[in-house]
C-alpha cells in the first residue's frame, strides 16, 4: 500500500469529525428556490455554507483538524496559508481553542478576509503571491515557534471536517424527500470536493459529484480527465481568489480521481453574475469563487434538466467594492 493510501481519511473520519465540530459550526439548512428550479428545469438544492462561521466551510475541516493536535502541542500554536477562507477558519478555530495562530496571506487578498482573520485574532504574514514561497514562509514560521502547520486541503483531517457538508447534504435532501442525481462545489484544491465526494459515497452512493473552477483555473479538471496530477501557470488573475490553487491537493486527488464525474468551468463575469443572482433572487451574500457551482447551473453548464442537483455556496467574504462589480454588470 502507498503511503499516502495510509493517509486518506474515511467515512467514519467523517464521522468523528461531526461530532468534534457539533455546537461550535453551523449546521447550514438546505434550501429550495422556485426561480432557480425554473431556470435549471429540475429541483435544485442549495447548500449555503456562507452562512457558516466565519463566512465559508473552511470553519469545519480546521476546527476539526486543530481539535487533533495534542493538547501538551497547543501552546506552540497553528500556522497556515491562505487567501483568505481558511485563514479566518484557523484563526477563530485557534481561538476557541485557545491556541496562538500564524497565517501567511497573500497580499492581494480581498482587505475583508485580511481584516477579518487578525480580528478573530491571528497574527498576519503576508506574501507576494506571484513571487514568494507560502509553504516556504510558513515551513520557517513552524521550524522557529514549534507550531502545528494546517493544510488549507491536502490534509486528512480538513478533508474530513468538510466532509460533513456531504454528510449532511444526504441526510437534509432525505428529509426533504429528495435524492440529488448530481452534486457540484466550487473547487480550489480540492478539501471540501474530496470530503463531499467521500460522504456520498457511502450516503448518497447513486449521485455523481462535479468540481466547478474558474477559467484558466482548471487544474482539477484536467487532471481527473488525464489521471495525473496538473497544475495552473499562473497563481493570480481571477475575482475567484478562493479557488486559485497551484495543483490539486495528493490526498483529495487520490479520492476524487475515482468518485467524480465531469469537471466544469466558469468565467469570472459568469460567476460575478451568479454573485448578483444570488444577492438579487436568493437574498444570499456570496464571493465569487463561492458563487461557482451556482454560476454553472445560472449558465447551463450542466444540462441534465429533471434531474434534481445540489450545489454548494462556499463562501460569502466578499469586499463591497467586489460585490458592487457584480451589481453592475
Amino acid at each position: 500500500m502507498d503511503t499516502i493510501d495510509r493517509i486518506v481519511p474515511v467515512r467514519s473520519d467523517i464521522e468523528a469529525a461531526s461530532a468534534r465540530i457539533e455546537g461550535r459550526a453551523i449546521k447550514t439548512p438546505l434550501l429550495r428556490f422556485p426561480v432557480l428550479d425554473e431556470i435549471a428545469g429540475s429541483t435544485v438544492l442549495v447548500k449555503p455554507e456562507n452562512l457558516q462561521r466565519t463566512g465559508s466551510f473552511k470553519f469545519r475541516g480546521a476546527f476539526n483538524a486543530l481539535s487533533l493536535v495534542p493538547e501538551a502541542e497547543r501552546h506552540k500554536g497553528v500556522v497556515a496559508c491562505s487567501s483568505g477562507n481558511h485563514a479566518q477558519g484557523v484563526a477563530e478555530a485557534a481561538r476557541l481553542l485557545s491556541m496562538p495562530a500564524t497565517i501567511v496571506m497573500p497580499a492581494d487578498a480581498p482587505a475583508i478576509k485580511l481584516q477579518r482573520t487578525k480580528d478573530f485574532g491571528a497574527t498576519v504574514v503576508t506574501y507576494d503571491r506571484e513571487t514568494e514561497d507560502r509553504d516556504a514562509i510558513a515551513k520557517g514560521i513552524c521550524e522557529k515557534t514549534g507550531g502545528t502547520f494546517v493544510h488549507p486541503f491536502n490534509d486528512p483531517g480538513v478533508i474530513a471536517g468538510q466532509g460533513t457538508v456531504g454528510a449532511e447534504i444526504a441526510a437534509q435532501a432525505a428529509a426533504m424527500g429528495v435524492k440529488p442525481k448530481h452534486v457540484l462545489a466550487c473547487t480550489g484544491g480540492g478539501g471540501l470536493s474530496s470530503g463531499i465526494a467521500l460522504a456520498l459515497m457511502a450516503d448518497l452512493p447513486d449521485a455523481v459529484f462535479h468540481t466547478v473552477e474558474p477559467k484558466d483555473f482548471d487544474d482539477y479538471k484536467r487532471s481527473l480527465e488525464t489521471g495525473a496530477v496538473q497544475h495552473n501557470e499562473r497563481l493570480g488573475g481571477s475575482v475567484c481568489d478562493a479557488l486559485l490553487s497551484h495543483q490539486p491537493g495528493e490526498i483529495g486527488f487520490q479520492i476524487l480521481k475515482h468518485h467524480a464525474g465531469t469537471g466544469y468551468v466558469v468565467s469570472d463575469e459568469e460567476a460575478l453574475r451568479a454573485v448578483a443572482f444570488a444577492f438579487r433572487e436568493l437574498k444570499l451574500v456570496v464571493e465569487p469563487g463561492g458563487a461557482a457551482a451556482l454560476a454553472a447551473v445560472l449558465h447551463g453548464k450542466i444540462d441534465l434538466p429533471g434531474s434534481p442537483l445540489a450545489i454548494v455556496l462556499t463562501g460569502g467574504n466578499i469586499d463591497p467594492v467586489m460585490l458592487q462589480r457584480a451589481l453592475d454588470l
